[in-house]
């Protein structure tokens, strides 16, 4: 695969069906959940991706025995032995990568077992932040090496056992550091009362996921205080459970849409789940798309325009957002998404940047962008090694000849097949020859 990726330019609205791979939010949880529970796990069609292979390496070298099998989702199944009692780490170390379930849901779990866990990661993780859940560990009075500065590397000193009880950080800048917690809480002599000291904590359906999913396999959660969630101690059921796609990954298949006036369908979409990805029935009518959900396939029909949007907390989902508001016919506002300078990459910035280079009009605000309609050109888009990045441009490159994106492999994070499925959705739909859309490139430039 070449480092610039031809973004496909659609010249005709495509009609396609694409079915989307698992969820890294729930495989990676489940993992972690699996490696604690009362007996053999299994996962069903998980996710095959780097994050979820650098969950299952760190889980195996923490000394749970994780093995593929035969199974029928079109991936190998997941069976899940999980931490011996009394694990003792030696020498272990966590590659991180650039994945913050691993770097903020292992740690944790670490401290459950005997011996020193050292964490690191690719260079771009080294400044994603840590602070608030190394804070949560010195609160729990698990001993931390390194990570004074906030940030990987650290090592973590193990004992056995982790106490428990009553500990407040400060998670404004990820949930995450709220679900890293609360997932192995249970298995805390007393359990855990986690209290967030700070304002508000950004995509609060990512703690609600965890809280289901806990509630599903026996724990009692306490969420009905603002801030507040207290766990008490229990054993992790062992679990056998089928992983709903990524709803979040369906995003640029179902913008695809709008940014050709056509038709995309997702089947299997879940009538119910805690997936932040389940907002696009919600998004994409804002943007003038017509969206139905009948017996579970999700269909998403462009409209004649692009409308402007106002949006709050679109989280994750805001890169795919802002290429849809940079093809849009109206100014665009997306608020509530300050913690996305924390994310792989600072996105607001890189979206700035990436947008304005194509010719748009992308100004940063405090918490959120402000896009202005502009005519885009072809050129370069960059990734920052960030998979949300890449497919942002490959979205804008269906309106746009001419684009490229830079390291389109990078989408291997939590969709390696992204490329693959980009190229079969387009191939449903006759597109023009390529001396034909050539002809069409210029024309779009004259």
């Amino acid at each position: 695969m070449t480092s610039h990726w031809p973004a496909p330019f659609a010249a005709t609205p495509l009609d396609a069906t694409v079915t989307i791979p698992a969820s890294k939010s729930l495989t990676n949880r489940y993992l972690i959940l699996a490696a604690i529970a009362d007996g053999e796990s299994r996962l069903r069609a998980p996710l095959q991706s780097r994050d979820s292979t650098l969950m299952i390496k760190a889980l195996r070298a923490l000394g749970a025995v994780i093995v593929e099998v035969p199974g029928s989702g079109g991936v190998p199944d997941l069976l899940v032995t999980p931490l011996p009692a009394g694990q003792v780490a030696t020498g272990v170390q966590v590659d991180c990568g650039l994945a913050g379930t691993v770097m903020r849901f292992v740690p944790p779990l670490a401290a459950l077992v005997n011996g020193p866990v050292g964490f690191h990661g690719d260079p771009a993780a080294l400044v994603r932040p840590m602070a608030p859940l190394l804070a949560g560990l010195a609160g729990l009075e698990v001993a931390v090496d390194g990570g004074g500065d906030g940030f990987l590397p650290f090592t973590v000193h193990g004992t056995g056992s982790v106490a428990g009880g009553h500990v407040k950080i400060d998670a404004g800048g990820s949930s995450q550091f709220i679900s890293a917690l609360l997932l192995v809480a249970s298995r805390f002599s007393n359990g855990l009362h986690l209290e967030h000291s700070g304002e508000s904590v950004p995509s609060p359906d990512h703690i609600k996921m965890t809280v289901e999913i806990l509630r599903s396999l026996g724990v009692t959660v306490d969420d009905s205080t603002p801030g507040h969630w207290v766990v008490e101690p229990a054993r992790i059921a062992a679990f056998d459970v089928s992983l709903e796609q990524d709803l979040s990954n369906a995003g640029p298949f179902l913008a695809a849409a709008l940014a050709t006036r056509g038709t995309v369908r997702i089947p299997n979409w879940p009538a119910n789940t805690t997936q932040v990805g389940d907002k696009w029935r919600q998004i994409l009518p804002q943007f003038g798309a017509t969206v139905t959900l009948e017996d579970g396939v999700l269909s998403v029909t462009g409209g004649t325009h692009i409308h402007g949007v106002d949006l709050a907390d679109s989280s994750e989902l805001a890169p795919t957002v802002a290429a849809l508001c940079a093809l849009a016919e109206a100014p665009s506002r997306l608020r509530g998404i300050a913690h996305l300078r924390g994310h792989e990459t600072d996105r607001l910035a890189a979206l700035v940047a990436e947008i304005n280079a194509l010719g748009g009009a992308v100004q940063e605000t405090p918490d959120g962008l402000i896009i202005t309609p502009a005519p885009l050109h072809g050129g370069v888009f960059h990734s920052y090694h960030d998979h949300r990045m890449a497919t942002a441009g490959a979205i804008l490159g269906l309106a746009v000849p001419g684009i490229e994106v830079e390291n389109i492999a990078t989408t291997a994070k939590t969709m390696p097949e992204f490329p693959a499925l980009w190229a079969a959705m387009m191939a449903q739909t006759q597109q023009p020859s390529a001396q034909e859309q050539g002809s069409a490139a210029v024309e779009a430039k004259a």
